[in-house]
């Protein structure tokens, strides 16, 4: 073995057993592999070099955020302020505002600028415990823009404490070239953006805006199935504002997860648990809108779909870097248990990203992603927010202290 970690509270996330917390547990590493995970006395430790004592610490799977929107240029803190003034979010988006405001900076920054603006948002959510983030393009709308950001992605994923994944996002917003030209954008996406991202390996996912001031489910289904002609994985921004069927839609085309869905029908989460896609909740943004239509949980727990919870961390409506705020507004404002929101940010945030056969869970062969927390019980990290509880990220096997927490373990 590489590494032991013994003395642990282990909270294994397995699908079928709840938390599953074994007590006086060992985990060991090799390669970056979980090796082991099961109670300490059956294992021999003789011999090997770098065994941890953790201390009855407890340890999870790395926590996944699967849906921000990290890298970006400028600041939209006078929209927020406009909002809370009464103007709607649909109208700061007509008059040039919402989205393509941020299209305008991000456009003008360069890869080492945008670069650097995104290392302090991924310094936050790292201090939650978060192993594994998905990042979006988007608020570039070119060619040449949205490679420019998913370059970006790429390079934040070679540090060595973080795994990303990309999604290109070119059908987010329809920019000011193509004013009332959306089937032509469209055909942009399909013919050329998603062609060279797939080409220069930039992207692992395509997502698109399935909403009236984003893109019809008729060009929506358009961006898939040119995703999917390229070997991608496909998700989507849907049901956020209004039905247009964009869920039900998409899952049947495969995707890995449709995200928001505040006004899904029995339909769509029908469609949800046919198909085996992850419903990923994002209450951050319903809470900075200050929404009211909630997501349809009781339906989706009914049917057993898998429901991931994610920062949805984006400028203009969820500009909030921490998961586990995520996981305390999930219980308070969409009713989940704790246990809920612990399965929404570790094996099911890994299924939205179609990594649910390497990461999410502590169980032999999995990649050897942990957050190990100075808690008592799971439930503690949907309960309590601003106390550095996190102690270290283990990432492929790798141990990086936390800045906070009481590092005695």
């Amino acid at each position: 073995m590489d590494r032991v970690l013994t003395n642990l509270n282990m909270v294994t996330m397995h699908p079928e057993h709840g938390y599953q917390l074994i007590k006086n547990a060992m985990i060991g590493i090799q390669g970056g592999k979980i090796m082991f995970a099961d109670c300490a006395g059956i294992h021999d430790l003789h011999g090997h070099p770098d065994v941890i004592d953790c201390h009855g610490a407890l340890i999870t799977p790395g926590f996944i955020d699967c849906h921000t929107h990290l890298i970006f240029a400028g600041n939209r803190a006078n929209e927020f302020e406009q909002r809370l003034n009464g103007v709607p979010y649909e109208t700061i988006a007509k008059a040039g505002g919402g989205i393509l405001s941020t299209v305008n900076a991000t456009r003008n920054a360069s890869e080492d600028e945008l670069y650097e603006l995104a290392l302090p948002r991924l310094e936050g959510l790292k201090h939650d415990g978060v192993t594994t983030v998905e990042i979006k393009s988007g608020y570039g709308l070119t060619l040449k823009d949205e490679l420019k950001m998913l370059r970006v992605a790429r390079r934040l994923d070679n540090q060595p404490d973080i795994k990303i994944s990309t999604t290109l996002l070119a059908a987010h917003a329809l920019p000011p070239e193509f004013a009332n030209n959306g089937d032509g954008y469209i055909d942009l996406i399909c013919q050329e953006i998603i062609p060279a991202a797939a080409e220069q390996k930039l992207a692992d996912s395509v997502d698109v805006f399935c909403e009236g001031i984003g893109f019809s489910p008729e060009q929506c289904q358009r961006v898939f199935t040119a995703a999917k002609a390229h070997n991608l994985k496909i998700k989507g921004h849907t049901e956020q504002l209004s039905n247009l069927g964009g869920s039900a839609m998409a899952a049947r085309m495969g995707a890995t997860s449709v995200d928001h869905i505040e006004y899904l029908d029995s339909e769509g989460v029908a469609a949800l648990a046919a198909c085996n896609t992850v419903a990923t909740l994002l209450p951050g943004a319903f809470y900075f809108l200050r929404e009211t239509q909630q997501p349809p949980v009781d339906h989706l727990r009914r049917l057993n779909v898998p429901i991931a919870i994610a920062s949805d961390f984006n400028p203009g409506t969820s500009p909030i870097a921490s998961l586990r705020t995520m996981m305390n507004m999930g219980c308070t404002l969409f009713r989940l248990t704790p246990e809920e929101c612990l399965r929404g940010v570790t094996v099911n945030a890994a299924q939205a990203l179609g990594l649910q056969e390497m990461r999410g869970q502590i169980r032999v062969g999995m990649e050897a992603d942990l957050a190990l927390w100075d808690l008592e019980t799971p439930a503690e990290l949907s309960y309590r927010l601003g106390v550095p509880d996190l102690i270290a990220r283990i990432v492929d096997g790798h141990l990086f202290p936390a800045n906070g927490g009481n590092h005695g373990h």
